[in-house]
């Protein structure tokens, strides 16, 4: 993406945040915009994201525009170029069903080059004959999930919907069962963009269905995963700008060596030939391979990717992988949107676990409905 529509994008989010002027904050909310002592302003030891890679400050809402493009361009080669988006997609309707209070379509659609994948768009019955919805996608290991048919407390798309948003669900089914979880372009064996950033692509060509909807209002569809899922959401909200809110479930938002947060799986951020290396952490004489080791040799770390939402809202439901501590992370992404006029754009939960909660997912769906609003 070249630096003059960047910067009109990012001055239309700007623009779009304030043309309507959000309501009060929803109790689920109010606390969670505050970093919790003694984590307030604390930067850890990430690299600034406010200053270029000179070293010159960054000191001006100009100023970022230029240093954000040095950031997209620089991760953009580190992790490869997208293939063209579908801007246009060709969605076909597989069968339609009736749920409590919406439509359920399963549909297909061709996510990346020669690659189609199934999924499940809901649309609340409340919408027929209103204006466009806000709307939220959802991915994970598989789609069945998010509209119910999986885990507690993962049924996302089924809860947002049931909360007014028209909502699709969609997820690696096949590639999960063959445990390589994620996608790869052109193929696994020559993988020209990071696996990671390819799911990201697939979100962005999923944005375009849901854009495309008369339903729904494309300025204000989101994006929501747990764990995999959140890992998804997350690249494909830094790096696709259209994504108007992104909330993410204990991904790990930054890296680490907790076994959770693997960044250096080659379904990730350590793509290298096959055969692979075994699953697991890095240890001597099992080390990590591809382009994450390069990252950590380099300095760089996910913060650099956070700085690309600004001012975005965002939401990290953190559990074990995703600690109090992470504010040292988000700190660096409040003090970006603090430059540009904003408050109250990053957001972070804490519970114990890994698993989604009742508690945690409420807070999830107040953060979409204060940020994108809805129709009951």
């Amino acid at each position: 993406m070249n630096f003059r529509r960047t910067f009109i994008l990012s001055l239309l989010f700007v623009l779009g945040a304030e043309r309507q002027p959000l309501g009060a904050q929803p109790a689920e909310l109010a606390s969670a915009f505050s970093p919790v002592a003694p984590y307030e302003d604390d930067l850890g030891t990430f690299r600034p994201v406010l200053s270029f890679n000179d070293g010159r400050p960054v000191e001006s809402a100009a100023d970022w525009q230029a240093r954000r493009q040095e950031i997209r361009t620089q991760w953009t080669a580190l992790l490869g170029e997208w293939p063209p988006l579908f801007e246009n997609p060709s969605v076909t309707v597989e069968t339609t069903t009736e749920g409590d209070g919406f439509r359920q379509e399963t549909i297909r659609f061709e996510w990346i080059p020669g690659e189609e994948t199934t999924g499940y768009l809901l649309v609340p019955h409340s919408l027929a004959k209103s204006e466009p919805a806000p709307a939220v996608l959802v991915v994970y290991y598989e789609p069945e999930t998010a509209i119910g048919k999986g885990r507690e407390n993962r049924d996302f798309a089924y809860q947002l919907t049931k909360r007014g948003f028209v909502t699709l669900s969609i997820g690696t089914t096949d590639a999960t069962a063959a445990k390589t979880y994620a996608l790869y372009w052109p193929s696994i064996d020559d993988a020209r963009v990071q696996p990671l950033s390819m799911l990201g692509c697939a979100a962005a060509n999923a944005w375009h269905v849901l854009a495309a909807r008369p339903e729904v209002d494309p300025d204000r569809i989101g994006i929501v995963g747990h764990s995999f899922g959140g890992k998804w959401a997350l690249f494909a909200g830094c790096l696709f700008e259209r994504f108007a809110a992104v909330a993410v479930s204990d991904p790990g938002i930054v890296f680490d060596t907790r076994p959770s947060v693997n960044y250096w799986e080659p379904w990730y951020l350590g793509w290298h030939p096959r055969p692979w290396r075994p699953r697991g952490v890095i240890t001597d004489e099992n080390p990590a391979r591809g382009l994450y080791p390069r990252l950590l040799a380099e300095g760089h770390d996910l913060h650099e990717l956070h700085a690309l939402l600004a001012p975005r809202p965002f939401l990290v439901s953190g559990g074990s992988e995703d600690p109090p501590e992470r504010w040292r992370a988000l700190n660096h992404l409040v003090a970006i949107n603090r430059l540009l006029g904003h408050e109250n754009r990053v957001a972070m939960t804490n519970r114990p676990n890994h698993a989604p909660t009742p508690e945690s997912n409420a807070v999830i769906y107040a953060f979409f409905e204060h940020f994108l609003g809805s129709r009951p």
